[in-house]
């Protein structure tokens, strides 16, 4: 029998009953079932305390309460008590039957109160059949806590979007009620039951780092607010909690699903285990803390053998999952890496020049190389602050090596480019060298070939004058070579150029660009877009568990002592480095045609698909990634047109401009007088912006992302630390590495416990979750919206993604686009829009999650 349906009151015609179903998942402790919280509930609906919902007319006003929609008749969930809770992080149901009076009109919303002694995960409510209507959905997707917690009573709305002005006047000031409670009042130290985003500067990251964000000289994004309080030693800072106490506030629903925390738990302790076993045998190696050979370095990938995994297994079994992934039974060895994709073909293709400069194309960060439009390459730092940073590259030094061109042939064909990590370098770079890095900053220049490799010409590695800043730098220029210890010093400076490009990967590509410009907007949507407002559909997708994996990273990652810190270049230097990065960052520069044009990689071209021509025709990045923005671009445009008619429905639209000029004057509110920041006052810029939110916590994420472990999991290929300077003719170093260049490469690059531990972190980082929701997805695909033209444009944007990725793999077998491989044989799939189910759970290089969500 169906337990949907509706029915006449026999003792009053306008009475009817809707029966309704409620999905939810009840409290857990990572899946494993809180029996004492479980005992209690039943207790309490015994007493009859338990989970009560109203009905909440959308036609029909309470004179009596300012108008809000009349309230109906409490109801409760059926059953309670008969349905045993599951051991995992499962879904129960629960039927709720409403008594409502049909004369006022449809219900838009509820309340709920919850009775009960702890708190529940409430996914939807449907009701069927509700006269004149059909089937109403709500997606809530909260925790809902006891009722003692709240000083408001917990409100749903069915999943009509409605623009500002066009709310049912019944639903409009529930509407406000909503809003005000999720901004808060700004006092107090918030609690993991509380629902308020506010805004905060990054003074939680550690007593002895400055403050982040409200100062020009270290500008930041807003992180969210916790209310902790100021610290004893210094008022400026927030009160730090115990290293590794991960319950930091976020507002409860930003926070990890069970199965993700679980999952998130079980590879960290499973990676970081992986430490160990080389740590204790490297006491008795030849040299302590050193790999001291190439052989040394593969064998902590021993032992692992590739099996298939049966696709149809899954992963989602919950807290279990922490105790599976410990000790293994699908083939991965338990305290052992997995084998990088760098080195699974060929262990040593890695240290080619192809393959060198293809991972500046398509490799875990191609979003920093450039056109070389004059030579040398200059320098865009204050030269009364910094002295001449022009480059001593000398047309003597490249001209052997540019396949008959002279420079100038080359730069007037558009065929010279660098990848030019100087400016970020050098203002920090005496700092970094004062510690036991000892570091250079680079500057390489390639040329594009025929073929459409590229191929290094110079790389040019930088110190600080001895005399300081203002004298410049002393600048040391090495060519190619593949012969004896010039071949060697090659390799070092190869070496060095991927120190520089990690660091500023990793702490600005990634960090900054993703995570931390991408919190202000969630803040900023969830304080001023009502759940009703069709671009808070739009946009909350988008925004999953990046609130989380930021508190995370403040705590354990990017705050003092760190792990970042102690595995990148920049040291305890690494927030400063990327807050001068800030000072640099365009809103609207992180448009990927806009990008690209700005780097230089493209030009306009209103006959090519994408109004673009690329420069390097073979560039996967910038391929794959115009598909992929083109799609999301077309779906934010066809969305945006159904609620926004005109520029004036834009203008209009109080919620919306209130968003925006938040979003601006505190979100991003050190850059908040930039005259880039669009207006807001087109449908235009509405599209472009939405766009770029959405390319930047998707695609962009993932191209910066996914990559770390396939490519930087074999870190002499992409090492993270140095801490020699090159050899000198004369010294006993310089004799080593005419003997034993491997050793002293080595011995050059992050110390074995250094690699270890940045292998441990980025294995955590590079994989996806059991849980994961890829773009183009959704949890609830044919209700998560009433609007049924909005539900056909995201169907064709899931179509689109599709084709995509049909289109990207069908490249990916040209064996004429050589830049989609290399010489690794490593096929470019961080754009592939879906996850494919491989081995290792979750590691597999490929796959757009909808957000910043590890």
């Amino acid at each position: 029998m169906s337990c949907f349906g509706t029915n006449k009151d026999a003792r009053n015609e306008n009475i009817i009953k809707i029966k309704g179903k409620v999905v939810l998942v009840k409290k857990n402790l990572l899946d494993l079932n809180d029996f004492g919280a479980s005992m209690l509930d039943r207790v309490h609906e015994l007493f009859g305390y338990g989970v009560c919902l109203q009905l909440i007319s959308s036609i029909t006003g309470d004179p009596e309460n300012e108008m809000r929609g009349k309230v109906g008749k409490e109801a409760y969930l059926e059953d309670w008590s008969h349905k045993i809770s599951a051991f995992t992080a499962e879904s129960v149901e629960f039927d709720v039957t409403f008594e409502w009076d049909e004369s006022i009109g449809n219900p838009g919303a509820f309340f709920i109160k919850n009775h009960h002694h702890s708190e529940f995960f409430l996914k939807t409510l449907i009701l069927e059949d509700v006269p004149g209507s059909g089937p109403a959905h709500f997606v809530c997707n909260s925790w809902v806590y006891p009722a003692k917690y709240y000083k408001y009573t917990r409100i749903f709305f069915a999943n009509q979007s409605y623009l500002t002005s066009n709310t049912p006047e019944p639903l409009r000031k529930y509407r406000e009620d909503e809003l005000k409670n999720l901004r808060g009042d700004g006092t107090g130290e918030l609690q993991t039951w509380d629902r308020v985003y506010d805004y905060a500067v990054y003074n939680d990251v550690g007593l002895n780092r400055p403050v982040l964000g409200g100062s020009k000289e270290f500008p930041y994004p807003r992180r969210g607010r916790t209310g902790r309080k100021p610290s004893n030693k210094d008022s400026k800072y927030e009160t730090r909690l115990c290293p590794f106490n991960i319950n930091i506030y976020c507002p409860r629903d930003e926070k990890f699903s069970r199965i993700k925390l679980s999952d998130f738990l079980a590879i960290s302790v499973k990676s970081f285990s992986q430490v160990l076993p080389p740590e204790i045998k490297g006491i008795c190696d030849k040299t302590i803390n050193e790999f001291d050979s190439f052989e040394d370095v593969l064998r902590i990938y021993k032992g692992y053998e590739k099996k298939p995994v049966d696709p149809n297994s899954s992963s989602s079994s919950g807290g279990f999952e922490f105790f599976k992934e410990l000790f293994r039974s699908d083939g991965e060895k338990p305290f052992k890496f997995p084998k990088a994709d760098v080195i699974h073909v060929d262990e040593s293709a890695w240290r080619s020049d192809e393959e060198f400069a293809r991972e500046m194309l398509s490799g875990v960060n191609p979003v920093d190389i450039s056109l070389l439009q004059e030579f040398p390459p200059t320098s865009k730092l204050d030269p009364q602050v910094y002295g001449d940073h022009t480059s001593s590259i000398t047309k003597e030094h490249i001209e052997k090596n540019l396949n008959g061109l002279t420079v100038n042939e080359a730069l007037e064909k558009k065929k010279l480019f660098v990848l030019d990590h100087i400016d970020e370098t050098i203002p920090y770079l005496n700092l970094i060298n004062s510690t036991s890095t000892k570091c250079y900053a680079a500057r390489t220049v390639l040329l594009l070939q025929e073929d459409g490799t590229l191929k290094p010409l110079a790389i040019e590695l930088s110190l600080v004058h001895p005399d300081g800043e203002i004298h410049g730098a002393v600048n040391k220029v090495v060519t190619p070579s593949q012969e004896g210890v010039e071949g060697s010093i090659w390799q070092l400076a190869k070496a060095y150029v991927a120190v520089n490009d990690s660091s500023c990967h990793q702490l600005c590509s990634h960090w900054l660009y993703t995570h931390a410009t991408i919190e202000p907007f969630i803040i900023a949507t969830n304080r001023q877009l009502s759940v009703l407002h069709p671009i808070y559909k739009l946009l909350q997708p988008h925004f999953r568990d990046t609130m989380n994996i930021n508190a995370f990273a403040r705590q354990l990652l990017v705050s003092e002592g760190g792990l970042v810190e102690l595995v990148v270049f920049p040291s305890k230097y690494s927030m400063q480095f990327s807050s001068l990065a800030y000072k640099q960052w365009v809103f609207t520069d992180n448009a990927l045609p806009e990008e690209l044009i700005k780097r230089g990689m493209a030009v306009k071209d209103p006959s090519k698909p994408h109004g673009l021509s690329l420069l390097i025709e073979d560039y996967p990045y910038a391929v794959d990634g115009l598909e992929v923005w083109s799609a999301i671009n077309d779906w934010v445009r066809e969305y945006c047109s159904i609620y926004y008619p005109n520029d004036e429905s834009v203008q209009s639209d109080t919620e919306l401009q209130t968003w925006w000029e938040e979003l601006r004057t505190q979100g991003h509110g050190d850059l908040k007088d930039e005259p880039w920041w669009p207006k807001m006052q087109s449908l235009s810029e509405l599209t472009q912006s939405c766009t770029t939110i959405m390319w930047l916590a998707s695609a962009y994420h993932a191209a910066v992302n996914f990559g770390q472990y396939p490519y930087a999991g074999y870190h002499p290929n992409r090492p993270t630390m140095s801490r020699r300077f090159i050899p000198e003719p004369g010294t006993p170093e310089y004799d080593e590495l005419e003997k034993n260049p491997d050793a002293v490469y080595l011995k050059t690059i992050s110390s074995q416990f250094i690699a270890l531990l940045g292998l441990s972190l980025i294995e955590t980082l590079s994989r996806h979750s059991a849980d994961e929701i890829y773009l183009g997805q959704s949890e609830y695909p044919d209700y998560w919206t009433k609007d049924a033209a909005a539900l056909e444009a995201f169907k064709k944007f899931g179509d689109k993604l599709k084709e995509v990725e049909n289109k990207i793999m069908e490249m990916n077998n040209d064996e004429k686009l050589k830049n989609r491989a290399g010489p690794v044989k490593v096929p470019y799939t961080l754009l592939c829009p879906y996850n494919l189910p491989t081995f290792p759970m979750g590691l597999t290089g490929r796959g757009i999650p909808n957000s910043v969500s590890i």
